[in-house]
């Protein structure tokens, strides 16, 4: 495997109109999850992708683990379990692509997941293990062991580890989270941030603060994601700002930091420059944008190549 990410995922029900959900009376089924979305658009890149979790055994349950097989992810280590309803969400879009989440996964199935079932031969012959701060806020007693077992795992075996805090302040406190995310950091080797998550975890938005802060952690490279702003790259000392691709259209921002968090993952691999890599996420996420739903708008690599001019930049 390429990348392999652990998380929960649910039916996303993506409203038809635009406005307060109270308002709205149709909504279009989805799958949604940022562990979920990460994977997806990894193995549209063409990486191969495994995906770790549980659903229920029931018929949302069936409908997301056939999404995610039909787009080439591996799931054979997400298990499907009686008793524990598949999760759902409901979301509110308003008019530029903003909006809310409305969140129904208590009892959820990835309550389920151990730490037993994080056996070493998950990430035989991986190179990449990315984890998020979602599925560590849905059961912090549990779930922060289940990924300190993956990371040590991972590890052992040489993986690179990519983390994207991912803050849902729905799920847990800055606090919580802070405590939690800043005792995994020195076990990461890629921070991947939305400058607002860096600020709950450096109590900065000073990118030249928030680097000296993570290389005292012994980070070695970290991103700050900051949407129509761009995003700014740190690595080994080197300081790259790369300005936001514009977005023919906002139709809807989620997973846009899903798209970047691939795309930027992809590019690694590759071994491209810092400069190359953010220049790719950044087009991702404004791809992303244009297209409703939480991962419909991840792109295919051949697309991602038309867009930035295949030729002049793989030789750049």
């Amino acid at each position: 495997m390429d990348v392999i990410t652990i998380g929960d995922a649910m039916v996303s029900m993506q409203p038809q109109t635009e406005g307060p959900m109270r308002f709205v009376n149709a909504f279009d089924r989805k799958a949604g999850g940022a562990e979920f979305n990460l994977a997806i658009g990894c193995a549209r890149l063409g990486l191969r992708t495994t995906w770790v979790s549980r659903l229920g055994n029931d018929e949302f349950g069936r409908f997301i683990r056939n999404f995610a097989r039909g787009e080439g992810v591996d799931t054979s280590e997400v298990k499907l379990v009686d008793g524990y309803p598949t999760s759902v969400q409901f979301k509110e879009v308003y008019e530029g692509g903003g909006g809310q989440t409305f969140y129904y996964r208590s009892n959820s199935p990835t309550s389920t997941l151990t730490e037993e079932a994080i056996s070493a031969s998950i990430f035989n012959g991986g190179q990449v293990l990315h984890i998020t701060g979602v599925f560590m806020a849905l059961d912090k007693k549990k779930n922060v062991p289940i990924i300190k077992k993956a990371i040590r795992h991972a590890k052992e075996q040489g993986l690179f580890i990519s983390l994207d805090p991912n803050i849902r302040l729905k799920l847990w406190e800055k606090e919580e989270a802070r405590e939690a995310l800043l005792d995994i950091l020195p076990e990461v080797d890629l921070l991947l941030a939305g400058v607002e998550e860096a600020e709950i975890l450096f109590n900065s938005v000073d990118p030249d603060i928030i680097f000296q802060k993570c290389r005292a952690l012994g980070l070695t490279s970290v991103v700050l994601k900051d949407g129509e702003n761009g995003s700014i790259g740190w690595e080994n000392g080197e300081t790259i700002i790369s300005p936001a691709v514009k977005a023919q259209k906002v139709v809807d921002t989620v997973g846009a930091g899903d798209g970047f968090d691939a795309g930027y993952l992809y590019s690694w691999l590759q071994g491209w420059t810092l400069e190359k890599r953010l220049h790719m996420a950044n087009t991702i996420g404004s791809m992303v944008v244009g297209v409703s739903g939480d991962n419909e708008g991840l792109p295919y690599l051949d697309e991602v190549l038309i867009q930035l001019g295949e030729k002049e930049f793989i030789e750049r």
